[in-house]
C-alpha cells in the first residue's frame, strides 16, 4: 500500500518507542489514508487520500 498522500504528499514519520524504563526503540507512524476516487487532470483516478485533505475539502471526489 502507499504510504503517501497523493494530494499533500504526507507520509509515514519514524521515531523511538520509549518504555516505562525509558528504553528506545524504534517505531513508525502511518497517515490515516483512503483509497477514494477523485479526479485527476479531469479522469477520475483511484488515488490514497489522507483524512486530513478530505475534511479540508481539497479533494474533488468521482462518485
Amino acid at each position: 500500500m502507499a504510504r503517501r498522500c497523493a494530494i499533500c504528499g504526507k507520509g509515514s514519520t519514524r521515531g523511538h518507542r520509549v518504555s516505562h524504563s525509558n528504553v528506545h526503540t524504534k517505531r513508525t507512524w502511518h497517515p490515516n489514508l483512503q483509497k477514494l476516487r477523485v479526479w485527476v487532470d479531469n479522469k477520475p483516478r483511484r488515488v490514497y487520500v489522507c483524512t486530513a485533505c478530505l475534511r479540508a475539502g481539497k479533494v474533488r471526489r468521482a462518485l
